[in-house]
């Protein structure tokens, strides 16, 4: 199956590359332009239906039609001169609140848009007066505009609302602030804009240099690339389609997060076939072109495949988890890197059937000496000459830094605004008078079970317990639906919503209050920011511990039928376990105990575990498949180790620092669990790569030898220079040469 594919392309190269052409771009272009339809912002909306902020999201939206993509913006107006608001003030407060409630908002259309397409979030918003602050300092008002928070059209149109609001405002002599939910997404996305194209441009920069520098080629350096970014485009965009087909939601997140892991992983797959095509061509000077290209896609393809799938099945197992957002992150994944290994098996063969040696021009690197040892040959012969020393160091650096993850804690927050934009300013003026929590309030449902119309003297006992809790500053005034058997009570904190403060106190007393002071025949539910993240917290724990073992479990015996052995999956999955413990332990360090967070982001665990293991599995498998294929060409065993670093190393190591550069990018965004994130699965993969795959792994088979592949009898001590089978793959050799010199 892989060496029909791969032979297919390098025969055909020109029409699958045409084909990947069209349809990448094609499909790219959509995906970019129907992705919005398909996120969700609401955590809530990913929690089980048992939880219970979920259950006070459905009440709202069934009671009080809330809507799924509602974004509400606070707004602050004061005078400019800093004096209390005048009565004539107010009353111009509430009169423009009304006009910009009868006032149609249209989106501004952009390049970057497709009419009929693209969502058109043209809208008449909903203002009213919320509260006015107890020194008439300033007054609020609630705006509410529907639409997807993350979508650039949204965002264009906020804009509008607010340049009117501040006319219409200006015009009276009063100023204006906007914080709070979309308020909070459109200052973050200018604030980041120029840093993340920065960012960026420096990626692909890296990545180019490294090619570049590696393989003294310009092809060698940009074709890879632009390959990839197309592929995995196409990726993103298969994502989005198999979502709009199937109805579910993406996390805004997901994207973002395909393009980034398919861009390191294509470019590494890529890497591994240049390697490998650079080596068979000095080996074979005289051979055509394509039929290196072949033999080297078809062994290449093998490896490539067993590290794909690995992957796909790592992140596979989150199907089994509770929460939503990693429900859909595994699938989305797995869609994505199976395109991705499409491509390695199909475009990525044919450019090189196309290209040739010239892929490798202008340098001469085809016609250097390849038998020099350099660093990988010097790695190679110190792995098997001191196994042993290379072993205790390489275990003794990961446990050292594994012992970091000592006291370390979840943190569920949610990353806030950048304290520097206009949102967090508003937001801070706003605390100095009123409690922090009134433009984000935690509020508490109330039903009867009967389904009959409520009595507002039986909400008093409730609203009394939610007054008495210990960082609750205020209660508002019941609220009812419109046939009276539901009512919300806003309860607003005294502590940031997005706080870890603020989940303890839902989760614990607010909570805890409200159940024991409900009356019988009542039912409540506690919803708002702080519960979702606080029920959130819940199921993800409970998630880690359904997921670990059973994609651990899941890998290992991946590993086992495709190494056809039972030793070597257990070296690499241990050698992988204590690479994660590792990578966990420096990031704790880092930001915990050095850095004075709260803790690590509450997805980190998950995400590292998936990440480290499934793509460090790659470069293992690619060693181990290169330790195989060399102990079976015969000769003592650490000899063939010494051949099998040396051949594998530069492509290990080219890797293992493009995608740690490509997750490395994260690093520097504003949000602290996406740095997190980005620290610490670069961190992850550099180890990996330099630590697991070219030190402790070797070191392992140089000890085990041929026993490494135990039970299974397929690596012979052979030493008459030639594998299994050889005679056969030189027959079939010599007939695709002579096809090949056929058709030229």
């Amino acid at each position: 199956m892989i060496r029909s594919l791969t032979g297919f392309s390098t025969r055909r190269p020109w029409r699958v590359i045409v084909v990947w052409a069209v349809a990448g771009i094609f499909v790219t272009l959509m995906g970019q332009t129907l992705v919005f339809r398909v996120t969700q912002t609401d955590s809530a909306g990913f929690l089980p239906a048992q939880y219970d902020a979920a259950a006070a999201l459905r009440i709202a939206r069934e009671e009080f039609g809330a809507e799924p993509d509602a974004d509400a913006v606070t707004v602050l107006v004061a005078r400019r001169d800093g004096k209390p608001l005048r009565e004539t003030d107010q009353q111009r407060v509430q009169d423009v609140a009304r006009e910009l409630s009868a006032m149609r908002l249209k989106m501004p259309w952009t390049d970057e848009q497709i009419r009929g397409l693209s969502e058109d979030y043209s809208q008449v918003p909903r203002v009213a007066l919320m509260t006015t602050a107890p020194d008439s300092s300033f007054a609020l008002l609630g705006a509410h505009l529907r639409g997807n928070s993350t979508d650039p059209g949204m965002h264009s149109l906020y804009r509008v609302f607010r340049d009117r609001a501040q006319q219409e405002f200006g015009e009276a002599g009063l100023r204006t602030g906007f914080t709070g939910g979309l308020a909070d997404v459109v200052d973050r996305a200018d604030a980041e804009e120029t840093t993340q194209v920065v960012v960026g441009l420096l990626m692909v920069g890296l990545i180019v240099v490294i090619n570049v520098l590696v393989f003294r080629s310009v092809l060698a350096a940009f074709v890879p690339l632009f390959a990839v970014t197309v592929v995995a485009g196409a990726a993103a965009g298969t994502v989005v389609g198999a979502a709009l087909l199937t109805g579910f939601d993406l996390d805004p997140g997901t994207p973002s997060m395909i393009g980034t892991v398919l861009i390191g992983i294509g470019v590494d797959y890529f890497l591994f076939l240049l390697f490998r095509f650079r080596e068979e061509l000095r080996k074979r000077p005289e051979e055509h072109h394509r039929l290196v290209a072949a033999d080297v896609a078809g062994r290449v393809g093998a490896a490539v495949t067993s590290a794909a799938l690995t992957i796909v099945a790592a992140f596979a197992t989150l199907g089994v988890a509770t929460f939503g957002q990693f429900r859909v992150l595994g699938p989305s994944v797995a869609v994505s890197v199976l395109v991705m290994l499409v491509a390695s098996l199909t475009l990525m063969p044919a450019l090189l059937a196309v290209t040739g040696r010239k892929m490798f021009w202008p340098s001469r690197i085809l016609s250097e000496k390849a038998g020099r040892p350099g660093a990988a040959g010097r790695t190679g012969e110190l792995v098997a000459r001191r196994p042993v020393l290379v072993l205790a160091a390489s275990v003794a650096l990961l446990g050292a830094l594994a012992a970091g993850v000592a006291g370390v804690r979840m943190d569920f927050g949610t990353g806030g605004t950048p304290r520097d934009t206009a949102a967090a300013a508003t937001a801070r003026e706003i605390a100095g008078a009123l409690p922090t929590g009134v433009s984000d309030p935690t509020t508490v449902y109330v039903t009867a079970d009967d389904g009959r119309v409520l009595d507002p003297a039986e909400l008093g006992a409730v609203q009394r317990a939610l007054s008495e809790v210990a960082g609750v500053g205020k209660v508002a005034a019941p609220v009812f639906d419109t046939d009276r058997t539901a009512a919300r009570l806003d309860a607003y904190l005294t502590v940031d919503s997005q706080s870890q403060r603020a989940r303890d106190l839902v989760s614990g007393p607010v909570r805890r209050a409200v159940r024991e002071a409900t009356p019988a025949g009542l039912t409540t539910h506690v919803g708002g920011t702080a519960a979702v993240f606080a029920d959130v917290a819940t199921a993800v724990d409970r998630d880690l511990r359904t997921v670990f073992p059973v994609a651990a479990a899941l890998i290992a015996l991946i590993l086992v039928v495709l190494l056809r052995s039972l030793a070597a999956p257990v070296v690499l999955m241990l050698a992988v376990g204590l690479c994660f413990a590792a990578t966990f332990g420096a990031s704790t360090l880092v930001f915990q105990h050095i850095g004075g967070e709260a803790g690590v982001t509450f997805v980190l665990p998950l995400v590292l575990f998936l990440f480290v293991v499934a793509l460090g599995t790659d470069y293992n498998i690619l060693i181990s498949d290169r330790l195989r294929e060399e102990m079976a060409h015969g000769g003592p065993a650490r000899a063939a180790v010494t051949r099998a670093v040396r051949h594998t190393a530069p492509a290990v190591a080219t890797a293992g620092v493009v995608l740690a550069a490509s997750f490395g990018s994260l690093a520097v965004n504003a949000d602290p669990s996406t740095r997190q994130l980005g620290f610490a699965t670069a961190l992850g993969i550099l180890l990996s790569a330099f630590v697991v795959s070219l030190l402790l792994v070797p070191a392992a088979a140089a000890l085990l030898g041929r026993g490494m592949w135990w039970p299974v009898r397929g690596v012979r001590d052979r030493r008459d220079g030639t594998g299994p089978n050889t005679s056969e793959q030189l027959s079939r050799g010599s007939e695709a040469a002579r096809q090949v010199s056929g058709r030229s």
